[in-house]
């Protein structure tokens, strides 16, 4: 089966497993590989790249070779291995990073038209965030923009997308982002201001295909078809007009051409939303699962069970938090980790504190020595030895139990 898929992201983590599974399913058998330019300028490219394999071998299932390709100015006889690799796979993957540096690696080389070579012979080709916007007519330059205060601005894109399927688009990952709180960082980071401006440089027939967080948009290309799935939806938008579109929704390409081209479908096809996003600001963003988000769900989960001194509960939170560590390990753009590892440890630290004292309800631990010192003092008042009994109710009160009596008898309540 021939197919491009889309990721806005969440590539390596726990919340794609089930989109892995399935399109490496449908690729069938056969060499996968997996391309490491986009982050191929970091320093830390080597545990990238392990991590990655890690990933793909012990969550999905799926053993993967690397097609190294950190530079195009690479030796002549890498560059060939590399291809060949490319010539040969069943299904690659390319995943987070720049865009504009992978970008300037893969330009005037062989390696677009190797990777239109995986899916025009049946295979599949796996875009995440940074190669998601490659695959795109044009491409935007994420860091340079919003992070080195630029002007909004385009670059040419590979094309992948319109050379496959006729779809002329950008695609913007990261589509929902929502961290930067009162900040505006939809649209990858750009904002509804930036992404009016480079919407609007856009040619004629040109719209934005985004893809939310922990989403993918899996291309039929034998049926010419579009598929999203995941966490959250597809936003089609051209003209400052958005159609968002959720999981399990399948459009076909001349639908989707006819949308980014200004036009309107002409059947139902399951519409969440259809609106004009200068109005869109009050509309919710879709939740999806972070590792920071399960470590804020433990953090209340521990603080409940400890409420209700229900300590197997609360050690059920710090190792639930643990294993969801494990779990994300392997996501190459988590950033969340020293946020979770932190929360485990105050998770830890206030457990301990809570050793000292004990977790059991106090008046569970006190309850047969105050009711024998009460018993006592019920006697002495019986027997009009009123020196015992005061002196029973004071020697209580000095430890904080406080003794009252009442109609219906002696009653006991600890002082806080």
């Amino acid at each position: 089966m021939s197919q491009l898929v889309l990721m806005g992201s969440g590539e390596t983590a726990p919340t794609m497993l089930p989109v892995h599974r399935r399109v490496l399913e449908a690729a069938g058998p056969g060499p996968a590989v997996i391309l490491d330019t986009p982050f191929g300028f970091q320093t830390n490219a080597d545990d990238l790249v392990e991590k990655t394999r890690g990933y793909f071998h012990d969550s999905v299932g799926r053993n993967v070779v690397v097609a190294s390709w950190r530079r195009s100015d690479i030796a002549p006889i890498e560059q060939e291995k590399t291809l060949a690799l490319l010539a040969t796979a069943r299904w690659a993957f390319a995943g987070p990073g720049s865009p504009s540096y992978a970008l300037r690696q893969w330009l005037d080389t062989p390696i677009p038209a190797a990777l239109a070579g995986v899916v025009e012979r049946g295979g599949t080709v796996v875009l995440g965030s940074a190669a998601a916007v490659l695959g795109g007519s044009f491409a935007l330059p994420v860091y340079e923009i919003y992070k080195g205060g630029a002007d909004p601005y385009w670059l040419n894109g590979l094309g992948l997308l319109q050379t496959l399927t006729g779809i002329a688009a950008a695609v913007v990952p990261h589509y929902d982002n929502n961290e930067g709180g009162h900040y505006d960082t939809r649209f990858c980071y750009m904002g509804e201001q930036r992404i009016e401006v480079l919407e609007s440089d856009l040619p004629v027939g040109t719209g934005i295909l985004g893809v939310d967080e922990h989403t993918a948009v899996i291309i039929d290309i034998d049926a010419m078809s579009l598929e999203v799935v995941g966490n959250g939806s597809m936003t089609l938008r051209s003209n400052g007009v958005s159609h968002r579109f959720g999981h399990a929704t399948t459009l076909s390409v001349p639908q989707v051409i006819a949308l980014l081209s200004g036009g309107d479908l002409t059947e139902d096809i399951g519409v969440i939303e259809s609106v004009v996003q200068a109005d869109a600001d009050e509309s919710a963003a879709v939740r999806v699962v972070s590792l920071r988000s399960l470590a804020d769900d433990a953090r209340s989960s521990f603080d409940a069970a400890l409420s209700e001194r229900d300590v197997d509960a609360a050690v059920a939170a710090i190792l639930g938090l643990e294993q969801s560590l494990r779990d994300w390990a392997a996501d190459t753009q988590q950033g969340d980790d020293d946020y979770a590892r932190r929360s485990l440890r105050a998770m830890i630290v206030h457990l301990g504190d809570v050793a000292v004292v004990g977790a059991r309800d106090p008046r569970g631990v006190l309850e047969p020595f105050v009711a024998t010192l009460l018993d006592i003092r019920a006697r002495a008042r019986s027997a009009k030895d009123f020196a015992t009994s005061d002196f029973v109710r004071d020697k209580l009160a000095e430890i904080g139990v406080e003794v009252r009596d009442t109609a219906d008898g002696m009653t006991w309540h600890l002082l806080t």
